[in-house]
């Protein structure tokens, strides 16, 4: 990779020597330029250097432009890609774009005109750039270092976690979906010695069985129809460091023996290829599924659950770390009213009322993308009970006054919006039908045992 200045990168694609020459003389006061006589070079020079833009012809021998480009920003960190053609056509921009470039021009180029053109991609670039850093460094702020969370549940998992985050044994996250399992797979990374190695990720349901085997291992030239290069695979980019992968469950059998055998000799060969490839990875997996119910179906292997399964961390569902709602009502009130630049000075008694009463089904992500929903629509200096979304004010209203009152409610009545008393008597209509059983009675209720503990001492029930 070559020293790297303060200018932008730019990679200047074409097979006319006139043209790139031309290209170079023109720029070279203002960005650093490579020059690539086809799409070919142009990858090599892309597999070693980190470019800004990438200014490509259509028309070239080998590899055509739009195949170029479709390959080049399929990455999460591409370039910009800038078309250049002198077969210009409204089909021709609209495929362009398509694929992921962000402008096509026409030649003769007018320089002043592609100037423009990549000052206002490069810009666009960074300001997305850093709208990702500021998402990242939300998550983080949720994340483990300083997390919404006091509840005993969560304690727990902090504890488990700082354990496990120094070993090298492969770590299961379980959980419903929402529960926050990438966030604290990024706090394993982060509180582990290979926190300045990479951390990579791959969702597995997002991918067919090929693709995903091919993204884990990588391919070599050849492989298949449309290998074109050797690329290189999860494993090998999360070399030293971490590799998480999510919804582990959906991998294909043929998949499950190719990553148990990885886990057990710590090598690999790319697809297509023959030679074996040591790696030093940390496997953090997760997933929303029962594994070992999966075990018992059939349909996923029992070596490889008990290789994943070394430590398991379960991340409770938000109903029953109700101790943490409102924490996590305050902090993402708070972050969105910022981003979305409003000044709101809370939630009203009736509002946090009924939130603090949902089941959150959705779990952490619902309720952040609920709050959002709500300052983006408030109108007033805080956020009222007509600012909760219709949907939760209703599961709300319906599943308490029904279970707790035997009744429908009443539409707009405070006897619906009385949820102190309406969780008392569910409560205790629970504990009734139940004989007294707490543990039962807290199943039936759908929190965990030491929720209704705390819920029996706020409300005085601690005898029945």
């Amino acid at each position: 990779m070559s020293p790297r200045s303060d200018k932008p990168l730019v990679l200047v694609i074409d097979d006319e020597p006139n043209t790139r020459e031309g290209l170079r003389k023109a720029f070279q006061h203002k960005y650093d330029i490579l020059l690539a006589e086809d799409a070919d070079r142009g990858l090599e020079i892309l597999a070693h250097e980190r470019l800004d833009v990438v200014l490509t012809d259509l028309r070239m021998p080998g590899i055509d432009g739009m195949a170029f480009t479709k390959r080049v920003t399929a990455s999460e960190d591409a370039p910009l890609v800038i078309m250049l053609t002198a077969y210009g056509s409204l089909q021709t921009a609209v495929e362009a774009m398509k694929v992921g470039a962000y402008d096509y021009l026409t030649k003769p180029i007018n320089l002043d005109n592609l100037e423009m053109v990549i000052d206002r991609g490069l810009e666009s670039r960074r300001l997305r750039e850093e709208n990702r850093q500021l998402q990242i460094e939300l998550d983080e702020r949720f994340g483990f270092d300083s997390i919404i969370g006091r509840s005993g549940a969560m304690t727990d998992v902090f504890e488990t976690v700082r354990q496990v985050a120094t070993a090298r044994s492969t770590v299961l996250l379980t959980g419903e979906s929402g529960t926050g399992k990438e966030l604290m797979a990024h706090a394993i990374h982060r509180l582990s010695p290979r926190q300045n190695k990479p951390f990579v990720v791959l969702h597995c349901a997002s991918l067919n069985p090929n693709l995903l085997e091919s993204e884990l291992f990588g391919h070599e030239k050849g492989a298949f129809t449309s290998a074109h290069e050797r690329t290189t695979g999860r494993f090998e980019r999360a070399e030293g460091g971490t590799l998480f992968l999510d919804e582990i469950g959906e991998i294909d059998a043929s998949t499950q023996v190719k990553l148990l055998r990885v886990l057990e000799t710590r090598s690999f060969e790319r697809v297509g290829g023959s030679d074996s490839i040591d790696v030093d990875v940390r496997l953090v997996a997760a997933t929303n599924r029962d594994l070992k119910a999966a075990v018992e179906d059939g349909v996923f292997r029992e070596d490889l659950y008990y290789r994943l399964n070394v430590v398991n961390v379960h991340l409770p569902p938000l109903r029953e770390r109700g101790e943490d709602v409102s924490l996590l009502l305050s902090y993402f009130l708070q972050a969105t009213a910022e981003e979305n630049g409003k000044t709101l000075n809370g939630f009203t008694p009736e509002a946090l009322k009924v939130l603090t009463a949902y089941g959150w089904p959705g779990n952490v992500r619902e309720l952040r993308n609920c709050v959002e929903r709500m300052v983006v629509m408030a109108r007033g200096a805080s956020l009222t009970l007509k600012d909760v979304p219709v949907d939760v004010r209703l599961a709300v209203g319906e599943e308490l006054s029904t279970k707790a009152l035997g009744s429908e409610p009443e539409s707009g009545s405070e006897a619906a919006l009385d949820i102190d008393t309406q969780e008392r008597n569910l409560i205790v209509r629970a504990l009734r039908e139940t004989n007294g059983n707490r543990t039962a009675a807290a199943k039936h209720l759908g929190i965990s045992r030491r929720t209704l503990h705390r819920k029996l001492h706020t409300y005085g029930l601690e005898d029945m």
